[in-house]
């Protein structure tokens, strides 16, 4: 157990052995150019109102795919600088694991019900902003699959839980959930920015996109009220926040930080009585002696330089410098799509991790090994797609061959996103346009996966990349292209805290 204690006048937790576009790439939007305008579904109507686990094991499995991250001593040939120690992939010297945690985040799951396949849906998948909608509900039953059989002390989903806040959706995934809880593991979730009163919320007919029914704050706790909310130690009454006891040692802070009054807003935010109740759950947590682990949709940090507006909790300083005086050592969270992670204050402070989106290729999910002594590993696994689907006698083939699936089209999508980006840039010809985007592909593939130091000397040597220097970075990608580069230093799949 954390030894908390307190000092002068602050309390603090030693720990011992210590754009439009732009904005849809990762995922701080609700789609791309393609969806209609925020007010199209204005009219529609949204109804107003409002266990016991089995033992687990003290280390998980390893799935059958191996880790993406390389070796340190693979990642040190590929990168100019070498990688921090803290976020190398050697294993933490042995101590006993009080948490085996999943984090899932931007499932963003669509009801079958929802679609018919037609050539609307398959625009909105093809010139989206990279999830595999079309495959969303064989994801989610893989992932949930994959949960029960690594059997964690609990299973996190941290928001954007639906493509567009559907109430079928919602209800459709709550009910999936509830075999994981009936398997010994706990689910804990909080909403994303797509899930409550999203005017957005929609059903496919072949051409066209129509209103679907959204969802209340009201109607997403009632919906989940058994993965959570039921077994709340506290609730904040302005928000969806809670506390949930996971054992005698630790608490889950799960912290709702959306916008949703009258209607659902992209960026992230915290009501002033919000942080007052967050105070007092720590002050609550320091009297108990208990460890804290927060977890939030939003962003706690400023992952990059482009990605800050609707990704950053506005005034997450504030939240960082609570969470830092009493020396909480790490905070969970998604929205971005981009697997990254990073520190506060000058590298001392909060570890954040950022876990990209289940529905977006390599389509991976986080693993926080947390110890007594407040040490901690995270680090990401690829969902098994093609495992699930030989053992389940799926035929589809895309879901049989996934592996050889996910990056094209991933890539593809990109792609078509550069493409329409360099349309405004008439000194560029076809052919130019072609491999200029080609590259943005390939670039961006990588920087989603938290891994795009394995591609950055290939890069420089693209006489693509030239291009983008020159006459792309008049393009809307022109600033995003370099920063990826400017970003590439080390593997963000990995931190390794002691």
């Amino acid at each position: 157990m954390l030894n908390w204690k307190k000092q002068g006048k602050g309390r603090f937790l030693t720990v011992i052995l210590a754009a439009g576009l732009l904005a849809s790439l990762a995922g701080c939007s609700r789609e791309t150019g393609l969806a209609p305008s925020e007010d199209e579904f204005a009219t529609q109507p949204g109804m107003e109102s409002g266990a016991q686990t089995e033992s687990v094991p003290e280390v998980l499995p390893k799935p059958p795919e191996p880790p993406l991250a390389p070796s340190f001593s693979e990642a040190e040939e590929t990168v100019d600088e070498p990688i921090p120690e803290e976020t190398t992939s050697q294993e933490l010297p042995e101590k006993r694991v009080i948490e085996n945690i999943i984090i899932g985040t931007d499932i963003h799951y669509l009801a079958p019900s929802l679609t018919d396949g037609g050539p609307r849906f398959q625009e909105m998948v093809e010139y989206g902003d990279g999830k595999v909608v079309t495959y969303i509900s064989e994801i989610t039953e893989a992932f949930l699959d994959e949960v029960i059989s690594l059997r964690p002390n609990a299973l996190i989903l941290s928001g954007d839980l639906t493509l567009d806040g559907e109430k079928a959706s919602h209800e459709g995934l709550a009910g999936q959930l509830y075999r994981v809880e009936e398997a010994g593991v706990p689910v804990l979730v909080i909403p994303g920015n797509h899930d409550i009163n999203n005017r957005q919320a929609a059903r496919y007919e072949g051409t066209q996109r129509l209103p679907a029914e959204f969802t209340t704050p009201e109607e997403f706790r009632e919906i989940y009220q058994d993965f959570g909310y039921n077994e709340a130690i506290s609730e904040d009454s302005r928000s969806l926040s809670y506390v949930y006891q996971l054992d005698e040692n630790t608490r889950m802070l799960m912290l709702d930080t959306c916008q949703y009054r009258p209607k659902g807003k992209v960026g992230g935010a915290i009501l002033s009585s919000t942080y007052d109740w967050i105070e007092r759950q720590l002050e609550q947590a320091w009297d108990d002696s208990m460890d804290i682990i927060p977890v939030a949709h939003h962003n706690l940090l400023d992952q990059s330089e482009i990605y800050v507006d609707n990704c950053t909790i506005e005034h997450g300083e504030q939240l960082a410098d609570l969470l830092e005086e009493w020396d909480v050592p790490l905070f969970l969270s998604g929205h971005l799509h981009v697997q990254h992670t990073k520190r506060s204050a000058d590298n001392m402070g909060v570890w954040e991790m950022v876990t990209a989106s289940l529905a977006t290729p390599v389509c991976q999910y986080g693993v926080l090994e947390y110890r007594e002594n407040g040490s901690f590993q995270y680090k990401t696994w690829a969902l098994d797609v093609e495992g699930w689907a030989a053992e389940k006698g799926v035929t589809e083939k895309d879901l049989l061959e996934f592996d050889r699936f996910k990056e094209p089209f991933l890539r593809k999508v990109f792609y078509n996103q550069s493409m329409a980006a360099l349309e405004l840039v008439p000194e560029l010809s076809e052919e130019q346009k072609k491999q200029m985007s080609e590259l943005y592909g390939e670039m961006n593939y990588y920087y989603y996966q938290g891994t795009a130091y394995q591609m950055r000397d290939r890069v420089k040597q693209n006489p693509a990349y030239g291009l983008w220097l020159e006459e792309g970075a008049a393009s809307v990608l022109g600033d995003y292209v370099v920063y990826i580069m400017e970003d590439a230093k080390r593997d963000y799949n990995r931190v390794i805290e002691e």
